[in-house]
């Protein structure tokens, strides 16, 4: 069985794909302020 790839050639593709990429972006972002920060901070003293 063979895929044609042409049906994902349509910038709603490009949208979704960026879309999930930038709420892991986000979600990255945060956890490391959330979390990370505060316990480097709460590590040092």
């Amino acid at each position: 069985m063979t895929v044609d790839l042409e049906q994902f050639d349509h910038p709603a593709w490009l949208t979704a794909v960026a879309t999930g990429v930038g709420y892991l972006l986000i979600l990255a972002v945060m956890t490391v302020v959330l979390f990370v920060v505060p316990w480097l901070l709460f590590s040092t003293l």
